[in-house]
């Protein structure tokens, strides 16, 4: 059994036709979205299309429940300025969408499990099983790493959220966590604001379940930075200047 985990798309759907066009070149039985996959990008619509047609399982991310309520639930400080920002790009997001795109995100799920070979089982959410504002990062201490995800006797648990593909060991029973990384918006955590740069590519996973062999591949499909950037261009999306600096030189 070969399992496709994608993680936040965040409107682009330049770069999810790519994952998807590399996922037709493999034998993959299922694909698993963690959410976050509408808000942000300037294709809203084309993702929730996309999304549909692929008929997988989505997970609710943060963002998503965000575009929909407008209610702020994490404890981060924004200011106001990037408060109006963020309004206004999505208020933007949900005129694009219908009321049938709408009834669909309102159908994500707070978690995803899926039943893999020799007994095992996955678990699959956007920040941690209890919360999609959980931060997990290659760097969290192994104490609050135990304390999110240390009580599921889950074999395997995978979450996004912070756009870091990586990969943690939860105790000597041969439990681990990974984050497959960021479709529409990977980015190195190690840059100043100043200047700061997207990077031109889709990140994914492939989890591999055979018998007792286990085996988790980190993927990145290039996509091309000026096709992005034209579409931002054409979409009347607010806000597009800032979006399309973090590309230009990509």
């Amino acid at each position: 059994m070969r399992i496709a985990i994608l993680s936040d798309i965040h409107g682009n759907c330049v770069a999810f036709d790519k994952v998807l066009a590399d996922l037709n070149k493999d034998a993959i039985d299922r694909v698993i979205c963690l959410g976050d996959a509408i808000q942000g990008g300037p294709q809203p619509a084309q993702v929730v299309r996309r999304l549909r047609d692929l008929d997988c399982g989505v997970v609710m991310g943060n963002a998503d429940a965000w575009l929909l309520t407008g209610e702020e639930t994490g404890s981060e400080a924004i200011s106001e300025e990037r408060r109006r920002t963020m309004d206004a790009v999505r208020l933007w997001s949900l005129a694009q969408l219908s009321s049938t795109d709408r009834e669909f995100i309102k159908a994500f799920r707070p978690v995803i499990k899926a039943d893999l070979d020799a007994g095992r089982k996955l678990l699959c959410f956007h920040g941690s099983p209890a919360s999609f504002d959980e931060v997990i990062l290659p760097d969290t201490p192994y104490d609050e790493l135990f304390k999110l995800l240390g009580t599921y006797d889950t074999q395997v648990m995978t979450g996004g959220h912070t756009h870091v593909q990586h990969i943690r060991r939860l105790g000597p029973e041969g439990r681990f966590f990974f984050n497959p990384g960021s479709v529409g918006f990977a980015y190195s955590h190690h840059q100043p604001e100043e200047g700061f740069q997207a990077d031109p590519w889709a990140e994914y996973a492939v989890l591999t379940s055979e018998g007792e062999r286990l085996g988790l591949e980190f993927r990145r499909v290039p996509f091309d930075a000026a096709e992005l950037i034209a579409v931002y261009r054409s979409s009347g999306r607010p806000h597009s200047n800032p979006a399309i600096a973090q590309y230009r030189g990509r």
